[in-house]
């Protein structure tokens, strides 16, 4: 069985295919048309330009970056490119620009190269240092909307899905809790604020730089490191059975150990979540100590 998902399965399933008819549909939009824009330039300029030309070489472009799109989605989880770390994590992204671009550019030129071998001509990219800096002043524009094209849907699933933050301290008089160990949390949701009991939170997965606590089917965000978490949650109720996953002791149904050394722990919802062996004889006598 497969460790439980972040999100319910048919959500997930409804934005995955949203995000990749999205970049499917961008790209076949922007082949078809840039493709038909240029062969009539190049005709009404009297060039005898063939169709196929101009399809090679928008094809080529535009089917490059679509491979890189999941690369910058990566890479923008290991170098988030929000508010609070735009300063520190530019230079990474400049960096990543350039290989961007270099990759980009390499594809593309195989690719026209095998297309006009096919049709027996040859496809000559010009002079590679002045083309290279031709097709980075592009493509470090494409990098930027790349980057905020997907840190921008981020936020607005953030949005819509709810996210969670550790109650601070009040502005004024004493918290009404302990902030070092927190009893609630505070859900932000389509612009609504509701508290969510620790002993509420089923599961959490490590996400980047987020952690999913899991609620009663739904999965809230939170900024912040499991292991930054896990200082601030009750090591009486929860514990740590992977690197990216707590549980919440009292959702625990059993524990099924793997040949390997690993384990699985099952939930009272059926819910089926993994645990290394680095964890498993804690679990369980956490799990006895509990009980």
């Amino acid at each position: 069985m497969n460790p439980a998902p972040r999100l319910s399965e048919r959500s997930e399933r409804w934005w995955r295919a949203f995000e990749v008819a999205f970049w499917l549909g961008t790209t076949v939009v922007n082949t078809a048309a840039n493709s038909i824009t240029v062969w009539m330039a190049q005709r009404r300029a009297g060039d005898d330009l063939a169709v196929w030309r101009p399809f090679v070489w928008e094809a080529s472009s535009n089917g490059m970056l679509l491979l890189l799109v999941p690369v910058v989605a990566w890479y923008t989880r290991r170098f988030p490119f929000h508010w609070d770390t735009w300063r520190r994590h530019l230079p990474w992204h400049l960096l990543a620009s350039v290989v961007f671009s270099l990759v980009h550019v390499l594809g593309m030129v195989a690719l026209r190269e095998l297309a006009y071998a096919v049709q027996g001509q040859s496809y000559d990219f010009g002079n590679w240092p002045r083309e290279l800096l031709y097709e980075y002043l592009k493509d470090v524009r494409s990098y930027a909307l790349f980057v905020a094209i997907i840190e921008g849907y981020r936020f607005v699933r953030r949005r819509l899905q709810g996210e969670v933050r550790i109650l601070d301290v009040p502005d004024e008089g004493p918290p009404l809790e302990s902030v070092e160990r927190p009893e609630r949390f505070l859900v932000r949701k389509l612009g609504r604020e509701f508290l969510v009991a620790a002993k509420d939170v089923e599961w959490l997965q490590a996400s980047g730089n987020y952690v999913n606590l899991r609620v009663r089917g739904h999965d809230y965000p939170l900024r912040s490191t499991l292991a930054g978490i896990e200082e601030k949650l009750d090591p009486a109720r929860f514990a740590r059975i992977h690197r990216s996953y707590m549980v919440n002791l009292d959702q625990i149904a059993s524990i099924e150990p793997l040949d390997t050394g690993d384990a699985r722990v099952h939930l009272k919802d059926k819910t089926v979540l993994p645990c290394s062996r680095r964890y498993r004889d804690l679990l369980r006598s956490s799990v006895g100590a509990a009980g």
